[in-house]
């Protein structure tokens, strides 16, 4: 176990991934308890985020739900933020192709928007970019812990590292030149940060108040009707939301998502097409990943 005095005499790291030493764990030895191992430490923690978000997240909590001391987490990682690292790469993992590793219980990738494989094996790039696009905003929503922390940490993790490749592979197969790749990538998984970041803080916000979503936004198109400041725009405000669609916050966010995601895939179609024919060996679309990952997004 390493001791508080020994991690406050050496340099801090910038991620748990860059240990120069395998993951502790194993059995019972000096305290350490047998049940416990890395994974499971992180997968108790992945549902405690869930259940009580990141600020009701602590170790001493954590160690609560395990049923043993907070010190014999200790043995497995150093710090909190190493866990929350851990943590934050197994929800990426969520993210994964199906066919990704046997006995893994995944979330539907496409679940947000009923899109199809986000793996990338084959079909067109278009469909492909719109499933890993709705994909990152399902786990967006369904972990809101999730963004605070990707605008944190590296994101060097295993999980995280095949996500941001597999939108590497699709945009390189969208055929642009090498040098509008990462700025494809970027209005990508920035848009769908934010979109999903901000689905994901309405739905708390809502559970938190005791109302449905619809519920919540009637009551705030209504104040906004009642109220001096805002009621000279509110004609314009509410022909917007009718011109909108969707009866419910649902169907209006999800038209939403999908048009604004349509704008990108035009974007960037339109900027293929200025760039000209693509070479037939490949050409600009046979870069290498590059820096820019999910770390990014935030």
């Amino acid at each position: 176990m390493v001791r508080a005095a020994d991690r406050a005499g050496r340099p801090a790291r910038s991620s748990v991934w860059l240990e120069d030493r395998a993951p502790r764990g194993g059995g019972a030895r000096g305290g350490r308890p047998s049940s416990l191992d890395r994974d499971r430490i992180t997968g108790a923690a992945v549902r405690l985020l869930d259940a009580e978000g990141l600020a009701g997240f602590s170790m001493r909590r954590l160690a609560a739900e395990l049923n043993v001391t907070a010190m014999s987490v200790y043995w497995y990682v150093d710090t909190k933020d190493d866990l929350l690292e851990l943590a934050l790469d197994a929800a990426y993992g969520e993210l994964e192709p199906p066919d990704a590793g046997e006995g893994s219980v995944r979330h539907p990738v496409g679940d947000a928007a009923g899109d199809g494989d986000p793996a990338g094996d084959g079909g067109d790039w278009r469909d492909r970019l719109r499933a890993l696009a709705a994909g990152y905003r399902a786990l967006l929503v369904r972990h809101p812990w999730v963004s605070p922390l990707a605008g944190t940490f590296l994101n060097i993790g295993p999980h995280s590292v095949a996500f941001s490749q597999r939108v590497q592979q699709v945009v390189r197969d969208t055929g642009l030149p090498l040098r509008d790749q990462t700025g494809a990538i970027a209005a990508v998984l920035q848009f769908v940060y934010g979109f999903g970041t901000i689905e994901g803080h309405f739905v708390l916000r809502c559970a938190s108040a005791g109302t449905t979503q619809d519920e919540y936004f009637h009551q705030a198109m209504t104040a906004l009707a009642d109220h001096p400041r805002f009621a000279e725009d509110h004609g314009s405000v509410a022909d917007l939301m009718k011109a909108r669609g969707g009866d419910t916050v649902e169907e209006m966010r999800e038209r939403d998502f999908t048009f604004a995601l349509e704008l990108l895939v035009a974007g960037v179609e339109a900027m293929v097409a200025r760039s000209g024919p693509r070479p037939a060996h490949g050409g600009p679309g046979r870069g290498g990943p590059g820096r820019d990952g999910p770390a990014a997004d935030g």
